[in-house]
């Protein structure tokens, strides 16, 4: 059974000179007590998808097009008022910046509190007081630190607490962007193992929106590769990062260190993300990608299914181990800049 169903989902921003695509023609589901993972470079669109799903998106931020289903309703045809009833108690945020995120004037107490009298009005101080206690002991944290401020606390817990304050109503989806971020591994691995705990204990579903795919491979059972607001591939976390068929995805994995291969050397995909003001009518890749072809300049490419992945390639199906061998050498990639070096030079000249 679904949780979330997204539909054709078209974010814009507007800017000084044009609306900026941030995610284009975007659709998924989550099922229940599934983890999905979302990667990509910054800019891709991660963390708009994730506001657009729980409705926090800035002033100059707009839902063009599309659909989002909880629960068997659209949330993007519900008044402010409406979708206030979902925020927190059905549907969560891990935020990004926790020292950000919580408000330095405030007890941790106090604005968990907050949340859960906000979101859940029905709930009486002495509830909400051992709900926190709860939550804080859940999270790996001293119950009496919960009167202290977020400035007493360190990196790693001032993000259990926002874990904490997430997960304080047992939400069914919780979205998780970059929950790990600034952390140094020991810490970042704690913080996933409590949150599967956590998970297995309310069975809710998650979203895991990071640039790290080391972090999805450990916690997350799919995984959705995003590029310039498009989705890429889609498929198990398995597959996904053993047997990709899309060529960002294959140079994605490459750019982190792999432990088995420890004399490899990273790789860097050459060249930057289209100008989403004015995106490429063909594949949004084709210009870093070193098999593209005029088809993929001109021609938006279709999902093709290669086993149990979703590849939006024209050229998904010619993709073997021969090409993934040869993505480990770096001159793979290297070759589309001095090609696109020259193409510049070129059109300089002319």
């Amino acid at each position: 059974m679904s949780v979330l169903e997204v539909s054709d989902l078209e974010v814009y921003y507007e800017t000084e000179s044009a609306p900026a695509q941030a995610v284009d023609g975007v659709s998924f589901s989550i099922e229940e007590g599934e983890n999905l993972g979302i990667v990509g470079e910054s800019g891709c669109g991660k963390t708009t998808l994730a506001k657009a799903i729980i409705g926090i998106l800035p002033d100059e931020g707009y839902v063009n097009r599309g659909s989002i289903e909880f629960d068997g309703r659209d949330l993007t045809e519900m008044s402010e008022a409406e979708r206030r009833r979902y925020k927190w108690e059905e549907i969560s945020m891990i935020a990004q910046s926790a020292m950000n995120a919580l408000d330095p004037v405030y007890t941790i107490h106090e604005q968990i509190v907050e949340a859960i009298e906000t979101h859940r009005p029905g709930t009486g101080r002495t509830e909400s007081n051992e709900i926190v206690a709860e939550m804080f002991d859940l999270v790996g944290l001293d119950p009496e630190r919960a009167d202290d401020y977020p400035h007493q606390f360190s990196g790693g817990m001032r993000q259990r607490a926002m874990i904490a304050m997430a997960l304080a109503l047992e939400p069914s989806l919780v979205l998780a962007d970059e929950p790990t971020t600034a952390l140094d591994v020991i810490m970042q691995d704690q913080i996933l193992k409590r949150i599967g705990e956590i998970q297995s204990d309310i069975n809710s579903s998650m979203m895991v929106i990071t640039h790290d795919v080391s972090v999805v491979a450990e916690t997350c059972d799919r995984v959705i590769v995003m590029y310039a607001g498009k989705i890429a591939e889609e498929g198990p976390v398995e597959e996904i990062f053993g047997n990709p068929y899309h060529p960002y995805t294959i140079g994605l994995k490459r750019a982190f260190p792999n432990i088995r291969q420890s004399d490899q050397d990273l790789l860097s995909i050459a060249g930057y993300p289209p100008e989403l003001t004015d995106p490429p009518s063909g594949c949004r890749f084709a210009e870093r990608c070193p098999i593209a072809t005029d088809e993929c300049r001109t021609v938006e490419p279709e999902a093709q299914q290669q086993g149990d992945l979703r590849t939006y390639c024209h050229y998904a199906d010619e993709i073997d181990d021969g090409f993934r061998s040869r993505a480990d050498d770096p001159e793979t990639w290297e070759e589309t800049e001095a090609a696109r070096s020259t193409r510049s030079a070129a059109e300089v000249n002319n």
